[in-house]
């Protein structure tokens, strides 16, 4: 059985015009378009009724874990969620300088600050886009694993990148490749502040051997 959904309106047509309004709208949308109550979706996603009710007004902001929990909770992907936010037509989307969404990720305990750059609007998330910063230079990082191929740039600063057995010095205008399977981490800051842009690629299973 399908159910029909209706169309979530970009954030144009929202009051305030700002992610957390339009998220709560669209969580809103699609609980009551599923018949559900915040009581129910609470205790599925595992957070408190009454900050449901803030996230779905838009008067509070929450992380991609949570957001994860919600879709989950809902019968949808997290990138339906994002999908229409700053695309009202032609699917482009724009973010301004430092309006980059921050997001809660593994490295976050770590000293990272990430900035979500883009959002995937399709059924299946295929990329994603960070700006990252390591504000803590005493910090020791643990190694990190996750699916699909990451693509480091580095803007500012200096840092020995290690990725498996090997470690490589990124200073500006470097790059580096490498799957997401092999343990990787920020073996040493050299020089600070530091900024590089980490793109996750996930790609589809059937366009593999097209690509590579």
């Amino acid at each position: 059985m399908t159910t029909s959904l209706q169309t979530i309106p970009s954030n144009a047509a929202l009051a305030g015009n700002t992610l957390d309004a339009y998220l709560g709208y669209t969580i809103r949308q699609l609980r009551q378009q599923h018949g559900l109550t915040i009581a129910e979706i609470s205790q599925r996603a595992g957070i408190s009724r009454g900050m449901l009710s803030k996230i779905e007004n838009g008067l509070a902001s929450t992380s991609l874990d949570t957001l994860e929990q919600l879709a989950n909770s809902l019968g949808v992907t997290l990138s339906r969620l994002f999908r229409d936010y700053n695309a009202p037509s032609g699917g482009a989307q724009f973010v301004k300088n430092g309006q980059g969404m921050e997001v809660v990720r593994r490295g976050t305990r770590c000293g990272h600050t990430y900035q979500l750059l883009a959002y995937d609007q399709g059924p299946q998330k295929i990329f994603e886009p960070f700006l990252v910063a390591l504000e803590e230079q005493n910090e020791e990082f643990p190694p990190f694993e996750h699916p699909g191929t990451e693509f480091i740039y580095m803007l500012e600063g200096v840092v020995e990148y290690s990725v498996g057995g090997e470690s490589f010095v990124l200073e500006p205008g470097d790059s580096l490749t490498f799957r997401g399977e092999l343990p990787h981490r920020p073996e040493k800051l050299i020089q600070m502040p530091i900024r590089f842009l980490a793109i996750i690629h996930y790609g589809r299973p059937d366009t593999v051997g097209d690509t590579e």
